[in-house]
């Protein structure tokens, strides 16, 4: 059995925590035992996201711009996946017993996909309304209110198309090795000729993780977040936790998910349960040996 294990961002950085290694490292040691109970099952594809570290790389490159060269975007992507991939190999090799491999990634995106015309994805801190609009004007970024936890910056997030380093993936798996791949929805790339040329955004990394699994034709997708599950009236009173949900059921419940939350889980769920066949699962870390056993999390498809 294959499986593809997304960690979402809980999994590196607690909220009111700054992000340093040292608080990035013991959120992994948490997250990388709960684990445990993939580990034994077949071969596993890790990917993560990126977006509090990608954020926090732009705005290291933009304080330091009179001194060194500010650097595109997408090369931003690539430093944080190998920040993440060092801190992961670090704390999940000792747990699962077996060599674990971060693969920079690439991930082709369309030139003209309209994303790039409408700014969506969250990256970076957050911020109070008042800074945010602050930095909007000073800096020409697009700011919005994320998931009722403050203000942040927005790039586009254009649909992943193909995985660039897939045959690279599978012959790590098939040498027994444990691969960190597609981090933070993988570089954004267009081909030019023989050449790849990197385009300046940030892929989601559930549609990137879902494209992944897809291609790598895996018997297991796993979204690892915040909450145990997907909840129906999410935050009201009238709050209703979701067991199981066919892909039609969870594409009619997509309106009332949060854009820049759980509605991407949710959709990538549905796309790889019905290329596959096979269900996928969205769960906390702490809930994931429950949610395997069909006692927690939410299964689609």
């Amino acid at each position: 059995m294959t499986a593809v294990v997304a960690l979402g961002g809980n999994a590196l950085m607690r909220p009111g925590e700054r992000g340093t290694a040292a608080e990035q490292r013991a959120n992994l040691r948490r997250a990388c035992e709960a684990l445990r109970p993939l580990l034994n099952d077949g071969e596993l594809v890790v990917t993560h996201g990126n977006g509090p570290q990608v954020g926090n790389e732009l705005l290291r490159h933009e304080r330091a711009a009179e001194e060194a060269p500010p650097l595109p975007l997408y090369l931003a992507v690539a430093q944080t996946q190998a920040e993440i991939g060092a801190l992961v190999e670090s704390e999940l090799e000792p747990v699962a017993g077996r060599p674990v491999a971060c693969l920079l990634t690439h991930v082709l995106v369309a030139e003209d996909d309209p994303a790039f015309e409408k700014p969506t994805k969250p990256v970076g801190p957050f911020y109070d309304e008042a800074k945010a609009r602050e930095l909007e004007r000073e800096r020409g970024w697009q700011v919005v209110h994320d998931a009722g936890r403050g203000w942040r910056r927005v790039v586009p997030s254009p649909q992943p198309l193909e995985v660039v380093e897939l045959e690279a993936i599978r012959a790590l798996i098939a040498a027994g090795t444990i691969v960190v791949a597609c981090g933070g929805g993988g570089i954004p790339a267009m081909r030019r000729g023989i050449r790849l040329a990197g385009l300046d955004a940030v892929i989601d990394k559930d549609r990137a993780s879902s494209l992944l699994a897809r291609e790598l034709g895996a018997d297991r997708l796993v979204i690892l977040t915040e909450v145990d599950a997907v909840f129906r009236r999410f935050g009201t009173d009238k709050q209703e936790e979701l067991r199981e949900l066919s892909g039609d059921e969870a594409e009619a419940l997509l309106p009332e998910l949060a854009a820049g939350s759980m509605r991407p889980k949710v959709e990538a769920s549905v796309e790889f349960a019905r290329a596959t066949g096979h269900a996928a699962l969205i769960t906390s870390p702490a809930a994931l040996g429950e949610a395997i056993e069909g006692r927690a999390g939410t299964r689609i498809g």
